[in-house]
């Protein structure tokens, strides 16, 4: 196994081990789960949760700009 030297934020480090220490892994699992996620070769469907599969183009024609602004508005 090889090692990997990632330079991160004190803040996200300490909110990553939290959020493993509360699953049962480790930084380094989730990390490498992350990377082989966006990495595989062929992006499949198939194995993607259900409502990634419900959402998928729901936004496709959507100004992100205008989605921005939204967003800006609704959480103030």
């Amino acid at each position: 196994m090889s090692k990997l030297t990632l330079s991160v934020s004190d803040q996200v480090v300490r909110r990553a081990k939290r959020y493993a220490t509360e699953r049962g892994t480790s930084v380094s699992s989730l990390v490498e789960g992350y990377l082989a996620l966006v990495t595989r070769p062929e992006r499949s469907t198939a194995d993607e949760p259900p409502v990634l599969k419900m959402l998928r183009g729901c936004a496709k024609g959507v100004d992100p700009e205008d989605y921005r602004r939204h967003l800006t508005r609704k959480y103030r």
